[in-house]
């Protein structure tokens, strides 16, 4: 018989297992395979070559031939060239051809935030405790370049996004002012892997998503160089396997995409981000800045002590839609010690101590924290699954990205130019005794990086979805909270984070609606 003792201290194991269980099986985990087939396209958008781009000034600023004729010589070889190549796949090419689907703009998207989530580890001290940075110009490092923290990680995928958008755009102009058909409506001996369509194949939308999509990572992830060109082979490979397109239509979406990732690196060539992790003088003169203005400034709090915050600079990268970060900063938090202050702080003490289960999986599935794609990864899995719930074609797809990511790089923009200019320190500074369950981040507390990123994340899907507005919001309000719930945010950092964002959202959403495509 066991005695009274032992059982309660048994039961009690058990309910601490059942609750981390219950916790820990709620994290959000990256997607490595998202399961949706080929569908067909809601709508093909025969005007998207008239819809206004973000980096190219109109699409006839690239050059693209005319096209052989389908009753040409060179037009019927490349058909001949298709056939024999389909009709001898082996097993993974016939495993690329499923994989890839008609709309590879999902598939680009989900290497991207692996990447994001593979290269998101803080970089460790060196063996005499001084600190390392990574370094673009030496990226085998140590420590490896780059650490894809949630700035970083916002502007790898405004970047991909909006070169895959500028692209498609151009794309689609030629697509329709060549207009030459599918290879299987022009032979209908072809059955195409996916669902046909009337989308004219030239140049081949495919083609310029590979392209586009492979440079800018290797831009953002230089040691994955190999990886993505083995990536990029295997979708141009599966065009013609798939019986969507023939070379000629490859050849002129290559072309196309070489003259926007020309683009694309040169805006991010001079947009600040190079300057936005600063050497120690520059970070301590910007705390002493705001302990001069208003009587506080954050320290960290890890251990061991990085040297500096997280690019205490990218406040000041060049923004996509907002005109200047000054526009869309939030005035001052409230003084530690305040009626405000306290009030807050009160109730994240409360929040400690009486924890439930429901408000530690809000915090663990919205931690996003080393490992993970980063709030701005959780948004695009967002957009991935309302993109195909509403059969959208691979224009359409870039758009929403484009848009979601450049506003959601904004308010990172705008958040971190909020936290350096206030230098807000963090509860476990202000709280005696206070501890948190998601550790400590490594700048500023006001305002809150995930309220700001989620709520311009969800503005922009709500605009473009309008039916699911709601679930989008909801999703954004439980973001912000849950960094009350993780103890690592006061409630004001939260709500003005998410006002931010909001505002942020906007800019990004009047964009998209001046930009033809209604």
């Amino acid at each position: 018989m066991i005695p009274i003792a032992m059982k309660k201290i048994y039961n009690n194991c058990i309910k601490l297992f059942l609750l981390v269980l219950i916790a820990s099986s709620c994290i959000e985990e990256t997607p490595n395979y998202y399961e949706f087939e080929g569908y067909d396209f809601s709508n093909l958008d025969p005007n998207g070559g008239t819809w206004k781009t973000i980096l190219v000034t109109s699409p006839t600023q690239i050059t693209v031939p005319a096209p052989n004729a389908t009753s040409s010589a060179q037009y019927q070889a490349e058909l001949s060239e298709m056939k024999q190549k389909m009709s001898s796949l082996t097993p993974d090419e016939q495993a690329a051809v499923k994989y890839w689907t008609n709309n590879p703009v999902l598939r680009w998207n989900e290497i991207a935030l692996e990447l994001a989530a593979k290269y998101n580890l803080i970089p460790g001290p060196n063996a005499d405790g001084t600190y390392t940075l990574p370094n673009p110009a030496n990226p085998q490092g140590p420590p490896a370049f780059p650490f894809a923290h949630p700035p970083y990680t916002s502007r790898m995928l405004a970047y991909l996004s909006v070169a895959q958008f500028d692209a498609l755009v151009v794309a689609w102009h030629y697509k329709y002012e060549f207009n030459r058909p599918a290879p299987y409506q022009v032979d209908t001996a072809i059955e195409p892997a996916y669902a046909k369509s009337q989308l004219p194949s030239y140049p081949s939308d495919g083609a310029t998503l590979a392209l586009v999509s492979k440079e800018i990572l290797v831009a953002m992830f230089p040691l994955e160089t190999i990886y993505l060109e083995r990536k990029y082979q295997e979708h141009i490979a599966s065009l013609m396997h798939a019986g969507i397109n023939v070379q000629s239509d490859i050849a002129a979406g290559v072309t196309i995409a070489t003259e926007v990732v020309k683009l694309a690196k040169q805006r991010a060539s001079t947009d600040g981000m190079a300057k936005a992790q600063t050497p120690k003088p520059v970070s301590d003169s910007i705390a002493n800045a705001a302990f001069e203005r208003f009587g506080w400034k954050w320290q960290n709090m890890e251990t061991p002590q990085r040297p500096v915050g997280l690019t205490p600079l990218f406040g000041k990268v060049k923004m996509w839609n907002v005109p200047t970060v000054e526009e869309v900063r939030p005035g001052p938090p409230p003084a530690p010690g305040s009626a405000d202050f306290n009030r807050d702080a009160e109730e994240l003490k409360k929040f400690a101590s009486h924890m439930t289960i429901q408000q530690r999986r809000i915090a663990n599935w919205w931690e996003d924290g080393l490992g993970s794609y980063t709030p701005p990864g959780h948004w695009n899995k967002f957009a991935k699954e309302a993109i195909v719930r509403h059969k959208l074609n691979p224009l359409r797809s870039a758009r929403v990205f484009a848009y979601m990511n450049t506003a959601i790089m904004d308010a990172g923009v705008a958040c971190w130019d909020t936290k350096y200019y206030y230098h807000y320190p963090r509860p476990i500074e202000t709280i005696p005794g206070f501890k948190t369950i998601l550790g400590t981040p490594n700048f500023p507390a006001y305002t809150s990086g995930h309220s700001t990123f989620s709520a311009a994340g969800a503005e922009v899907l709500a605009y473009f979805f309008p039916s699911e507005a709601a679930q989008f919001r909801a999703w954004a309000e439980e973001a912000a909270v849950s960094r009350l719930y993780g103890g690592i945010h006061y409630r004001f950092d939260a709500e003005v984070g998410t006002t931010q964002g909001r505002n942020v959202g906007s800019y990004a959403v009047n964009r998209a609606k001046a930009d033809g495509a209604q």
